[in-house]
């Protein structure tokens, strides 16, 4: 009989941790590590082709896809940056 060893789900989901860049860009100021930004939300998602989905999937009601960083492992967690929208409406306005 055929036996699994380990959790599938693992391989197939990956974690996000979905974190406020706005200060980056209200502040005028270069990027911090990914640990020293205030945490929104976390959320698990499939991870197929998830660079290529992350700019068009709507993780905060209220934010903008601004970058992701990959994890080292391939079962560490994804860091993803998000700024407010109405600070990109302003910006967009000059």
């Amino acid at each position: 009989m055929a036996e699994m060893v380990g959790n599938l789900w693992e391989y197939n989901l990956t974690k996000i941790v979905v974190v406020d860049v706005s200060d980056d860009y209200r502040l005028m100021q270069s990027p911090m590590p990914s640990d020293f930004y205030l945490v929104l939300t976390e959320a698990w998602l499939p991870a197929y082709r998830l660079d290529e989905r992350l700019p068009r999937h709507v993780l905060v009601s209220g934010y903008l896809y601004d970058w992701h960083e990959t994890p080292e492992d391939k079962l560490g967690c994804w860091y993803v940056g998000v700024v407010k929208e109405e600070l990109a409406a302003i910006d967009a306005t000059y």
